[in-house]
Order: structure tokens, then C-alpha cells, then sequence
């Protein structure tokens, strides 16, 4: 029992974990999200990083299931 609740936190957390990427990463994208130094262009870059490295690890991990 206790093992079935570790799994299923676990892919609670990871489902969380990916929801929070994307979401900080459209922000970046959309210029909602700002790094106060960085020029816009780069914070775009860097947003469009982190969808593409998101996606990568969601499909790395359903193809490892």
C-alpha cells in the first residue's frame, strides 16, 4: 500500500512539475515573465528552451514506460 502511494506522489509531483514548465516557459515566451537584466529577445530564447527540453522529458518518459 504505502509503495502505491509513493508511485502515485510521484507522478503527482512529476505531472506538477511539467504543468509549472510550461506555464513559466508561455510566460517567458509571451513576455509575461520577465528576467529584470536580460533583454526580451533572450528571456524568449530561454522560454522556448524550456518548452522544448519539457516536451523532450515527457516523451523520454512515456517511451520508458
Amino acid at each position: 500500500m504505502a509503495k502505491q502511494r509513493s508511485k502515485i506522489l510521484s507522478i503527482v509531483a512529476w505531472l506538477t512539475g511539467v504543468i509549472v514548465s510550461l506555464a513559466v516557459g508561455f510566460g517567458m515566451i509571451d513576455g509575461n515573465l520577465t528576467v529584470r537584466w536580460l533583454p526580451n529577445i533572450v528571456t524568449m530564447v530561454a522560454g522556448w528552451i524550456v518548452i522544448v527540453t519539457t516536451v523532450v522529458s515527457v516523451v523520454l518518459a512515456i517511451l520508458d514506460q
